[in-house]
């Protein structure tokens, strides 16, 4: 093979990882951009800030099943450069259950510390949310490739934690909503279908 077209084939896979890159960025600060703009104009209905909190906390799921789903789209597709993307969309989960409990403490609450702190020890959906949040610090502080080389096998033992995370963001949407439970069903068979390949490929692994 020439130079050139070696070049070229090396170039390719990096240019889909880029786009690949710029459409999680786009997708990710979207929603924050729009609710922004629709708060000041007044075009969130007559509860925003309930509005706010709803959309991020949607997103945030969103975003942290993409996440967990790139390992298995790695296994099913064979395509494994899809693995240097999936700190980006995690970060981005992170990023939406920032703004998600920012939007609840700050515009709801005003940072009312008691407040907080009765709701979280009295409502089991904000418990579970607010859980599932400080689950995922550990996971966004040691993403780097960094914390990646200091923890070695442990690293992917501390990750393991994402499943959890998720569980509770199903639990806290799950328990939030009243009537229509559509979207959290429809999270909660999705991280099911997640670890029950995650399980399949571990028992693969155990029989070679």
């Amino acid at each position: 093979m020439s130079r050139a077209r070696r070049s070229r084939t090396e170039a390719n896979p990096r240019r889909q990882i880029l786009l690949l890159k710029t459409a999680i960025w786009a997708i990710g600060v979207t929603p924050v951009v729009w609710l922004a703009v629709a708060f000041f104009q007044r075009d969130l209905g007559v509860n925003p800030v309930e509005k706010i909190i709803h959309i991020q906390g949607r997103w945030t799921l969103v975003f942290l099943l993409a996440a967990m789903a790139v390992t298995p789209i790695r296994r099913l597709t064979g395509w494994n450069r899809i693995i240097q993307v999936r700190r980006l969309v995690g970060l981005f989960a992170f990023f939406h259950a920032c703004v998600h409990f920012l939007a609840y403490a700050g515009m709801e609450q005003l940072f009312a510390l008691q407040y907080i702190v009765a709701d979280v020890v009295d409502r089991r959906y904000i418990t579970a949310g607010f859980a599932g949040l400080v689950l995922m610090i550990p996971l966004a502080v040691t993403s780097t490739r960094g914390w990646i080389r200091r923890l070695g096998k442990r690293w992917q033992k501390l990750h393991r934690l994402a499943y959890v995370a998720a569980g509770l963001g199903v639990l806290h949407y799950f328990w939030k909503v009243k009537g229509d439970t559509f979207w959290p069903l429809l999270a909660a068979v999705t991280l099911a279908g997640l670890f029950a390949v995650r399980l399949v490929y571990r028992r693969k692994s155990r029989r070679r």
